[in-house]
């Protein structure tokens, strides 16, 4: 059985920084009462109008993250595109980057998970990788959620941010890479955390988006005890299914949803701060790029290296929650 490892990251944020202050000129909120709830300082937002969607995000962080591997886009055999901000709903983002890098040879789709975009998609290369249908794969999470947002609501306007993270993944003969993925999810729970208007049910109109129903909502105080919980269960299922202790990691990669969930699932695990990535403070929560970007960062500081024990875990819309341990 071939092996999936990652051998190359990249990642991209817009140039426009929207700072806790920027926001609080527009929106009933301060500096102080989105630190203390969420731990963001700031977070990235294209410019409005601009026409740039998460391909044109997921293009720099592609290109980077082929970059570093030392692989040409012609050798992809696979794009699987993370969103929940799509360009357009038809083609699919993953067409469009597919396009835009000169990925020839690749097949190419979209996977919708909210926050848990990543790892599901990653769960997804993993299959097709392990039985030898695709050797070498581009995994993409990116999102504009900045446009997605009621500028009036503040407790969804200061989570969000935009941005795009990338990893190439190639088999390999030695064991590790990949070691494991789980997928949970909760349907009947969706309403948490959703976008009530826009699909082909309630399609949009001038009374809805009037209504502000084409915009995420959010249950919050219901969705921090919630995530709590399942972000919990989802590194649990992958430290047992291993048979490891949290001793062993040697980098926990959390979703950036919020910094006290993060605080939370840290001290359950009794991990220092040093093996846990976090960098919400700078990007607010990305959703499906979280993770890929703070891989990205981690790999590229040094505090993941060869052989290194590394857990991502996290939880979205869905509801989804999910987790992949690896051997770098």
């Amino acid at each position: 059985m071939p092996f999936p490892r990652i051998i190359g990251t990249g990642f991209h944020v817009p140039e426009n920084v929207v700072t806790n202050d920027d926001l609080a000129k527009t929106v009933d909120t301060t500096d102080q009462w989105v630190r203390e709830r969420t731990g963001i300082r700031e977070r990235r937002w294209v410019a409005p109008e601009s026409g740039v969607g998460p391909s044109d995000l997921a293009e720099k962080a592609a290109r980077m993250a082929l970059g570093n591997a030392g692989v040409g886009a012609e050798e992809i055999e696979l794009i699987v595109f993370c969103t929940m901000t799509p360009d357009r709903l038809l083609p699919s983002s993953a067409c469009l980057l597919q396009a835009k890098i000169g990925a020839v040879n690749a097949a190419a789709f979209d996977v919708v998970a909210a926050c848990s975009g990543f790892v599901y998609g990653l769960a997804t290369v993993e299959s097709f990788m392990k039985t030898g249908r695709y050797n070498t794969v581009l995994l993409v999470g990116a999102e504009v959620f900045s446009n997605r947002l009621n500028h009036e609501d503040r407790t969804t306007t200061v989570l969000f941010g935009d941005g795009a993270g990338a990893c190439v993944l190639r088999n390999g003969a030695e064991p590790g890479g990949i070691l494991s993925t789980h997928l949970f999810a909760d349907g009947s729970q969706h309403q948490v955390l959703w976008v009530p208007s826009g699909g082909s049910v309630a399609p949009p109109t001038v009374e809805r988006c009037g209504k502000k129903e084409m915009f995420v909502q959010m249950q919050g105080p219901d969705l921090f005890k919630i995530g709590v919980k399942r972000f919990c269960e989802a590194v649990d299922a992958a430290l047992a299914h291993n048979g490891l202790s949290p001793e062993a990691l040697d980098c926990f990669v959390p979703h950036q949803a919020n910094a006290r969930i993060i605080e939370m699932v840290q001290r359950k695990l009794g991990l220092p701060d040093a093996k846990v990535v976090v960098n919400i403070d700078r990007y607010g929560n990305t959703t499906a790029a979280s993770i890929p970007i703070a891989l990205h960062e981690a790999v590229t500081a040094g505090r993941i290296q060869a052989g290194s024990i590394v857990l991502l875990a996290s939880f979205g819309g869905g509801l989804t929650w999910a987790s992949a341990l690896i051997r770098w």
